[in-house]
């Protein structure tokens, strides 16, 4: 699946750049993210989407949403920004020997800022 990164500069996204589209594998197919509407848009306004399902570049249409996910929202992070929680997998795309490494700033980034 196509990602578009909401939020950059985070312990998690510290390696990507806010817009970017990132590729990572999905598993669920059948989870999804449901929030009411004052929590989505709390969601907003506190920067706390971190990731939205799109197309390959970087547009938000439900054909791009595997799982009927609210607003496309592919992962969240809790207030105070140090928890991640999202459907799609990086881990499965860490490395160029698993098809690609979109997912290697992930854990990047993280190195980067505990380290």
């Amino acid at each position: 699946m196509h990602l578009r990164v909401e939020v950059a500069g985070t312990l998690f996204t510290g390696r990507y750049q806010r817009g970017q589209v990132v590729r990572l594998p999905v598993a669920h197919h059948g989870g999804n993210y449901y929030v009411d509407d004052d929590g989505l848009k709390a969601l907003e306004d506190n920067d706390q989407i971190a990731f939205r399902y799109t197309t390959p570049g970087g547009e938000l249409t439900a054909g791009a949403n595997p799982n009927g996910s609210r607003d496309n929202i592919a992962g969240v992070f809790n207030a105070a920004g140090n928890v991640l929680g999202m459907m799609p997998h990086p881990e499965r795309l860490a490395d160029t020997a698993l098809g690609g490494d979109d997912g290697r700033a992930m854990f990047d980034s993280l190195v980067e800022a505990l380290g």
